[in-house]
């Protein structure tokens, strides 16, 4: 079977009405696979307004806002009879899902019944978000629901050697694909930077910018960001916090580093120009899989501070690109920074280095391993 002979469906609970890492990551792979001569329709919740125009056909799949302040996600609810008769029409030889949801599990269900391979890629630690809205003690229930999940399909897709281990770790003997991330070199690196664009903020070009960049949203690690922060004033380093996005948890953030410098959402080049200007990139986030903003930090030669979580080991060289810290430690991110913001030599020497090792991620060759795994999915179930 050649690239050509694919007909993949697509299941994504966010293709391109909101914009996070997750989907950008799928658009890009469905551009490497049109281009190589799959087909390939995507079946997904969307919007009046999307974020941005889909890559390849698109096929909306009825939904619900999610309730508790985060309606600017949708819940797909499973695949209704019209979608199913699309997805007959489509006559898919390899299904693709993305995500753990109601529409995950219909598509799974339809793979099986069908006698299609299914191949599922882990996006979003969802068992680590409910830390962050007083419900902790669902996450065991929701690591029992991914092991099922992840069980009863062919392949499973994780983006870094860490998340792997943590889906063996859960019970997962499902084989398992590492599907690394690329990134944009002409968008991010060091030569975006602007001291222009930092006086127009009020960064001073002898200040360290140590800088935020996500969606403003709790589980992003907010808490610590703002908890370290306050270490590093408390100890009279001198720096200026800059916040690069939005998101529901805004003012809340605004209000807990009130000196901040708040840049709101980039994107495109400008985007590229933000992390450029940053000398710190801080990521104290445990739910990343692989952490696609501390990868584009890298490429910016800008050095990093992150959790040891999934989003950074294995990734970052502790002590060589960046410094990895406990995810509660907040003193040790305190120490993390104040090295950073003190020992120029060394915020040069990490940069340099992250930069260099950002180079050979490549999203060419990245996407290519998915097409090529599906090739050998659908030999392996012919067998």
């Amino acid at each position: 079977m050649q690239a050509t002979d694919l007909r993949v469906a697509l299941f994504s609970g966010n293709y391109n009405y909101t914009r996070d890492g997750a989907n950008q990551t799928l658009n890009l792979l469905v551009g490497h696979l049109l281009k190589r001569g799959a087909k390939v329709r995507i079946y997904s919740p969307t919007s009046r307004r999307p974020a941005f125009p889909p890559t390849g056909d698109l096929v909306s799949v009825p939904s619900v806002k999610l309730p508790g302040g985060r309606d600017e996600y949708k819940l797909a609810w499973g695949m209704p009879a019209r979608v199913r008769q699309d997805v007959d029409a489509f006559a898919p030889n390899l299904i693709h899902v993305s995500a753990p949801d109601l529409l995950g599990h219909a598509a799974v269900r339809y793979g099986r019944t069908h006698g299609i391979p299914v191949v599922a890629s882990y996006h979003t630690r969802f068992e680590t978000y409910v830390r962050y809205y007083g419900i902790g003690f669902l996450e065991p229930i929701m690591i029992s629901l991914q092991k099922k999940f992840y069980s009863n399909v062919d392949e499973v897709l994780a983006p870094s050697q860490m998340m792997g281990e943590i889906l063996r770790d859960w019970g997962v003997e499902t084989s398992i694909t590492r599907w690394s991330r690329g990134v944009n070199h002409d968008r991010f690196n060091p030569s975006r930077r602007s001291l222009e664009w930092r006086r127009s903020l009020g960064i001073a070009d002898d200040e360290i910018a140590v800088g935020f960049l996500g969606r403003l949203v709790k589980e992003k690690g907010l808490d610590v960001f703002a908890q370290a922060m306050h270490a590093l004033d408390m100890r009279g380093v001198r720096h200026k916090t800059l916040v690069v996005g939005e998101g529901p948890a805004r003012d809340w953030f605004a209000k807990e580093i009130p000196d901040a410098v708040f840049a709101g959402f980039q994107t495109g080049d400008d985007l590229g120009r933000a992390v450029a200007s940053m000398d710190v990139f801080f990521n104290p986030s445990v739910t990343e899989t692989f952490g696609n903003v501390t990868l584009e930090a890298m490429a910016a030669q800008v050095p990093v501070v992150a959790a040891r979580a999934s989003g950074a080991v294995g990734l970052i060289d502790d002590g060589v690109t960046g410094l990895i810290v406990d995810p509660t430690d907040i003193q040790g991110y305190a120490d993390a920074l104040q090295r950073f913001c003190e020992d120029d030599a060394f915020r040069l020497s990490a940069g340099q280095a992250g930069h260099a090792k950002a180079a050979g991620y490549l999203w060419e060759t990245i996407n290519q391993a998915v097409l090529d795994t599906y090739l050998k999915v659908i030999e392996r179930r012919a067998r």
